[in-house]
């Protein structure tokens, strides 16, 4: 059988992906978000000459030989917190009590932390003894945009705006950035035999489970599910619920199930006609469907195994999410790790495999199956266990202990 690459179902789907235009707002709003414009800084990092110590600012010369068998004796004239807008005129044999971040006074030119004077903190608004020297001039002193100049790029287009990089541009005087809209997706699940998690059971009936799975992993993807439906395996469910999304302004929907060889495979009985169905050389993950609207709101028609659906999602729909929103890296990264147990590979297709890395030799970590099963697309409980997928080549007809595997972690 031939089988459609990996790459070239993802080279389809990415062809299709349309990028809102850019939406200011502010810090506060932006976490999660994409930087779709470069953000410059707006004032320095530091903004002026600050102390990184508690201690004294002085004239380099009046303490470079100091030591505690010849201490240095100076006179305190004034006392900075941090805060503070003071710059005090300092004369030779003279120094200020300066606290950490506070500006430092044009006429000094280094620190001396309270650790190096004989009284510290207790006793030093009249006078201090200075026991050991500075390093050299400029010693603990933060100099002005010693980090980021006014202008300087602090974020390239295409961040993922996370706490850390949120801080970084609030340091830098920005107060608004320039990111992309959240993708809105319909998560729709089919299948006559769900019922909702936690309901009685009768013979033929499973727990719905993929929604929630899709659910979460869109919105780990930056995106913003504004509808979630089941339908059943008659009628025209997925075309209605494409409508709905329609209705409220999605930018995909992503079924699960309903795109196989079955007899009862309904999306592509309802979506025939806007969606293309292929079989993809993976495992799990083989039937994909894949469309458009007319108005080019993304068709995604992935297997309804739990398994198979996360992996789909992972393989097709998270970059066309962040290739929407204008991420800079739409890939997870990889790396390679050995085998800690040999298992079995399907012929002719690329498997991703749920895997645990078991780092109990810290030196030596190595991926193994997340469960005896394997990579078998029901083994969704496995799903809960699994922070990796290990990506065997379709060339690959057994995995043994010791192989290196490329690992994508989750």
């Amino acid at each position: 059988m031939t089988y459609r690459t990996v790459e070239e179902q993802l080279d389809r789907v990415l062809s299709q992906v349309r990028q809102h235009p850019p939406v200011a707002v502010p810090l506060d709003e932006a976490h999660g978000r994409t930087l779709r414009v470069d953000a410059r800084a707006a004032s320095a990092v530091p903004v002026f000459d600050n102390s990184a110590m508690d201690g004294f600012a002085v004239r380099f010369a009046d303490v470079v030989d100091a030591a505690p068998d010849r201490p240095v004796v100076l006179t305190v004239v004034a006392d900075i917190p941090a805060g503070s807008a003071l710059d005090p005129a300092i004369a030779a044999s003279e120094a200020v009590r300066i606290m950490t971040g506070a500006p430092v006074p044009a006429d000094a030119d280094a620190i001396v932390p309270f650790e190096d004077t004989a009284g510290g903190l207790a006793d030093s608004l009249g006078e201090v003894t200075v026991q050991r020297a500075p390093r050299a001039r400029g010693a603990h002193i933060r100099r002005t945009a010693e980090d980021t100049a006014v202008g300087d790029v602090v974020l390239e287009s295409g961040a993922l705006l996370g706490p850390r990089q949120l801080a970084a541009l609030a340091s830098a005087g920005i107060g608004r950035v320039e990111v992309s809209e959240r993708p809105r997706v319909a998560v729709v699940s089919t299948g006559s035999e769900l019922v909702a998690p936690g309901e009685p059971l009768r013979r033929g009936q499973i727990p719905e489970s993929n929604s929630t799975l899709l659910a979460g992993l869109v919105a780990e993807a930056g995106g913003e599910v504004v509808l979630r439906r089941v339908v059943d395996d008659e009628g025209d469910g997925p075309a209605d619920a494409v409508a709905e999304a329609q209705r409220f302004g999605a930018d995909a929907v992503v079924f699960s199930g309903g795109v196989s060889a079955g007899a009862f495979e309904v999306v592509k009985q309802s979506l025939g006609d806007s969606m293309e169905f292929t079989k993809v050389g993976m495992q799990p993950g083989k039937p994909q469907g894949f469309g458009t609207t007319a108005d080019g709101m993304l068709l995604f028609g992935l297997p309804g195994n739990p398994v198979s659906a996360a992996v789909s999602f992972e393989v097709f729909v998270r970059p066309a999410l962040l290739r929407m929103q204008g991420r800079r890296s739409i890939h997870r990264p990889r790396m390679h790790l050995p085998a800690g147990t040999g298992w079995r590979t399907p012929p002719g297709r690329v498997q991703y495999l749920p895997a645990v890395i078991d780092r109990s030799d810290p030196a030596r970590p190595v991926v193994r199956p997340a469960t005896a099963g394997g990579s078998g697309s029901h083994l969704s409980v496995g799903l809960g266990i699994a922070e990796a997928y290990a990506i065997v080549p379709a060339e690959t007809e057994q995995v043994s202990a010791g192989d290196l595997i490329e690992v994508m972690e989750l």
